[in-house]
């Protein structure tokens, strides 16, 4: 019995080391607005250091943590709340640097509310995750840069895992656009006809409130895979309101 008890201990721990090794950064000179970013409008939203200007979605407990310049959460912790914006945003332009271990999965969501019980029960969200790695089969519109379950992503434009990868999203008066590592993979219209049939015909069928309201927070989801060891970092998040 003692040897069953000290393996699991041992192989906690291990889950843990490799965990603790994805969240480290392997750069500098992040988290920082040029002179000319800072002229034309772009706001930081993550200095690199604390979470100021975040909280858990529903102060519900969370994962995150802040560690060498990166925000990251891991599957092996405890609490897998998202993290959301205090402030809301309409028309807005986001870049966001990520970077997601082996078999992991997340996302990155908009126009969020704090009315349903999850996130994405408001949210459109960005997917992100493990395309080629992911322990389950996924559909094209669970892959990375979809609008997750509406719009599939026009080509994959994904880094490996564990490498950073670039992401944009505009929203400018119900136009979307999604971006990965400079290539325009997904874009659609908020509530036009074919939105709308898809909302219909799809998983968001029943939920009211997805996308319901033209304000909302940004989100990021923590990380979302059954494997212990996963984990999700994020850097370079600025945003822009159009």
């Amino acid at each position: 019995m003692k040897s069953i008890f000290f393996l699991a201990i041992i192989i906690c721990i291990g889950h843990q080391l490799k965990a603790n090794q994805f969240m480290q950064n392997d750069t500098t000179g992040n988290n920082q607005l040029t002179k000319k970013e800072q002229a034309s409008g772009w706001q930081l939203l993550f200095d690199g250091k604390t979470m100021n200007g975040w909280r858990t979605f529903k102060n519900e407990k969370g994962s995150w943590k802040v560690t060498g310049g990166i925000l990251c959460s891991s599957s092996a912790d405890d609490g897998n709340a998202d993290l959301v914006t205090d402030s809301m945003y309409t028309d807005f332009e986001l870049e966001i640097d990520w970077k997601l271990s082996a078999e992991g999965n997340s996302g990155i969501l908009y126009m969020v509310t704090e009315d349903y019980e999850h996130s994405y029960l408001s949210g459109p969200e960005y997917q992100l995750i493990d395309d080629e790695g992911f322990p389950e089969k996924i559909e094209d519109w669970q892959k990375t840069g979809a609008s997750y379950a509406m719009y599939k992503p026009l080509m994959m434009a994904a880094h490996k895992p564990g490498d950073w990868n670039t992401t944009k999203i505009i929203v400018n008066k119900g136009h979307v656009e999604h971006w990965l590592n400079g290539k325009k993979v997904v874009e659609y219209t908020l509530w036009s006809d074919d939105w709308k049939q898809k909302k219909a015909a799809g998983k968001w069928k029943d939920a009211a409130g997805y996308a319901a309201t033209k304000t909302g927070h940004i989100a990021l989801q923590s990380s979302h895979s059954n494997v212990e060891t996963s984990g999700i970092c994020f850097r370079n998040i600025k945003i822009k309101t159009l």
